[in-house]
């Protein structure tokens, strides 16, 4: 019988630098592998790559199976529900076999039926649509490209010229061009290199964008002239801190250009009245009052307000109107009135209005809501009172999916761990009759398909509570099949995020059916550092309380051990980006009650990362973790929990870290680092690979397919190594 040797991993040369800072003196062997550009660097990479293919050989079979459950479960043929505005209905369709959307529309109807109009029209998947437009056809646009993303797109209010950003490198950095859909040509209008964002001035005779700066952070709004050179675009807005984040948009009613510039601790607004560009941008409340919020600029009752979601003495936040009357003035002299106040159980997320309501976008129980309060009376004694579309699941998301201004409905987006996506329309309730007898009718216009017999009977989700080792209660969403017997012997999956005031809310997931349905129990552990339970649990996870973040996973993990759902050999944890952060620090800290990790695109090099300005997003990170250059107890505190600075000898589990070559927001140099640091210092024989897309950026490559497989090869990772690779229960054909 012949013997086989295991498959030998790649070792980079060490090249030793050192970093110094505070006092304190780091070696870093792998740093020459940042010199993305150098052929030794990409034959490295390459080299991974192969390594990782021939340890993960066996797992094939395995994927391609998930693969085929996910593809077999999926509707592939479907589309959008449409979404009216401006007189057309704008939708989006796949079709079997094609990697990316087609987006469309056809014309709208006006018969003076208020809901009528607002109903969408039926459209059946795969049939031809009558009068159908196509705007974009994103395989067309892909063909040939190694990557295709799309960063933005939008309509004049004539509805004649549409605007699109396209990206064919996985960098988020998107080539504009405008088509006018008249004759379905494309004007001579070229912008490199634009950030997120596109839109029209309602007129259609500019464009407003964004430019990121070198370091990848949004800095600067301009504003195209169509048929002029770009090299005369007006600069309106430039943020020269680079702490500070910019963003923009147009105001609910498209009176105002609204541009935002903020971090995560405070924010600055200001706004264009599109009718009177002279009176330039506007300030609301300036950056050095320290209060962090959102505004809304509105008519109401024919008085220019600004609705304002904030922090100023309400630390989950609250709602207040400000007349515009009082800009300038020192906020301590203003008179706001209150629209929602302050409430220790319930985060206010924001605010918008349609010509009749103000909408809400709240968080209670962990559970994301949206309330809507009739603008008659807004900040009086004389206010309506919220109401709240009711649902009949305890753990579920719903959130406003966009609808226009002068629409009597608003569209929401509902989904839940056991109920795939559903689209409805809320019909805004008015104390007056009106809207057709409809008033507060909760319309479901779509329901997206899941094929091959699935039953949500068949699945559990429930609420469970970890204690962490301050003795503070965490929430943990735990699904598994309604069939699992609680005899200590399952597999189970811990996945975790943890950052950026960011919540794991409830959501549906096809490919999360294939771990399911291996007899694995998946949690979703809602720690600190996300924002599930308000703007507390957020701050108890950032900054020198980041590592409660850790912590809590880890009680998240003993729980489960705990449960007598699993067998404590047969856990694994998934996160990815600032949760890869996470999987590399629960690793060091706790690698004995993992049999395998999978950090996707990770942020495991922290501390090189933010110690530099000057690589993408550093500045901005500063308000989440900390000034290390600054500050010696920041820079301590950090070096005591970034994972590639805490590798030590132990027994490693089973590990992977999938990454990106052209990802702008994790360097891929990160997880080569420290997936190279880990093998020299691991004493376990685990293998640990680096899984890398040569032609992908965060979210890996591009296309619906491209996706099902990377998810499928992660949870092959996972199922694998816990030993859950069969399959338990039915499964489509």
């Amino acid at each position: 019988m012949m013997k086989t040797t295991a498959p030998t991993p790649p070792v980079a040369k060490k090249v030793p630098t050192t970093r110094t800072h505070h006092g304190d003196a780091f070696t870093d062997n792998y740093e020459w592998l940042r010199e993305k550009e150098d052929p030794a660097v990409r034959a490295h990479l390459e080299a991974e790559q192969a390594y990782t293919d021939e340890v993960t050989a066996g797992q094939e079979p395995l994927r391609q199976a998930i693969f085929k459950e996910i593809k077999n479960r999926t509707q592939e043929t479907d589309l959008s529900v449409p979404t009216r505005k401006d007189g057309w209905w704008y939708y989006t369709r796949t079709e079997e076999g094609k990697a990316y959307g087609v987006h469309c529309r056809v014309q709208a109807a006006d018969t003076g039926n208020s809901v009528q109009d607002w109903t969408p029209p039926l459209i059946e998947a795969g049939q031809a649509v009558p009068g159908e437009q196509i705007l974009l056809d994103s395989n067309a646009e892909a063909e040939g490209k190694p990557f295709f993303s799309l960063g933005g797109a939008t309509v004049t209010k004539d509805g004649r010229l549409y605007a699109y950003g396209q990206d064919n490198s996985g960098d988020e950095l998107f080539t504009v061009r405008v088509k006018d859909l008249h004759n379905d040509t494309l004007l001579d209008d070229v912008i490199e290199n634009v950030f997120y964002g596109l839109v029209f001035a309602p007129d259609g005779s500019r464009l407003f964008y964004m430019l990121a700066d070198e370091s990848w952070r949004p800095y600067q709004v301009k504003s195209h002239v169509l048929g002029t050179p770009t090299s005369t675009d007006e600069v309106l807005y430039q943020e020269d801190d680079v702490a500070m984040w910019t963003g923009f948009e147009l105001s609910a009613d498209h009176r105002s250009l609204v541009i935002s510039i903020g971090c995560s601790e405070f924010s600055e607004t200001r706004y264009l009245q599109l009718a009177a560009p002279e009176k330039g941008l506007q300030m609301v409340i300036p950056r050095t009052e320290k209060i962090l919020y959102d505004a809304e600029p509105f008519l109401l009752d024919g008085v220019e307000k600004i609705l304002l979601t904030h922090n100023k003495d309400a630390v989950n936040s609250m709602i207040s109107l400000l007349d515009t009357v009082q800009l300038g003035s020192p906020v301590a002299d203003q008179r706001w009135a209150t629209v929602l106040g302050h409430d220790d159980g319930v985060k206010v997320n924001g605010a918008t209005v349609t010509a009749t309501h103000l909408v809400l976008s709240i968080r209670s129980d962990t559970i994301e809501r949206v309330q809507v309060i009739e603008l008659p009376g807004l900040g009086t004694a004389g206010q309506a009172d919220a109401v709240e579309p009711a649902f009949d699941e305890e753990l579920y998301t719903t959130s406003m999916s966009g609808s226009d201004y002068e629409a009597p409905v608003i569209r929401l987006g509902y989904t839940s761990y056991l109920t795939p996506p559903r689209m409805y329309d809320f019909v805004l309730p008015l104390t007056a009759a009106g809207t057709a007898g409809r008033s507060g009718e909760l319309l479901l216009r779509k329901e997206s398909p899941v094929l091959g017999g699935y039953s949500a009977s068949a699945y559990v989700a429930e609420r469970e509570w970890a204690q962490a080792t301050d003795g503070t209660q965490v929430p943990l969403s735990v699904i598994r099949r309604a069939d699992l017997a609680r005899d200590g012997s399952q597999a189970g999956v811990v996945y975790g995020y943890g950052s950026y005031e960011v919540s794991m809310d409830p959501g549906f997931s096809i490919a999360r059916l294939s771990l399911l349905d291996r007899g694995i129990v998946f949690v979703v552990a809602h720690i600190r550092g996300g924002g599930e339970m308000g703007r507390h649990w957020y701050e108890q996870g950032k900054k020198t309380a980041k590592k409660n973040t850790f912590t809590d996973f880890i009680a998240a993990t003993d729980w489960l051990a705990a449960s007598g759902w699993v067998d404590r050999t047969r856990i694994a944890a998934l996160g990815g980006s600032a949760g890869g952060l996470l999987m590399g620090a629960v690793a060091n800290l706790a690698p004995e009650k993992y049999a395998a990790v999978v950090a996707q695109v990770p942020f495991v090099d922290a501390l090189t990362t933010i110690l530099d300005p000057d690589l993408p997003l550093s500045a901005l990170e500063w308000e989440e973790w900390g000034n290390p250059i600054t500050d010696a107890e920041v820079y301590h505190y950090m070096k005591g929990y970034t994972p590639y600075e805490n590798i030590r000898p132990v027994a490693y589990p089973r590990i992977a870290a999938v990454t990106s070559f052209n990802d702008t927001r994790v360097l891929y140099v990160e997880p080569a680092k420290w997936v190279q640091a880990l093998r020299d210092v691991s004493a376990g024989s685990e293998p640990i690979v680096l899984k890398i897309e040569m032609d992908g950026g965060h979210g890996g490559a591009s296309g619906r397919y491209e996706g099902w497989k990377a998810r499928a090869w992660d949870y092959a990772f996972l199922a694998d190594a816990l030993g859950a690779t069969e399959l338990t229960g039915p499964v489509p054909a």
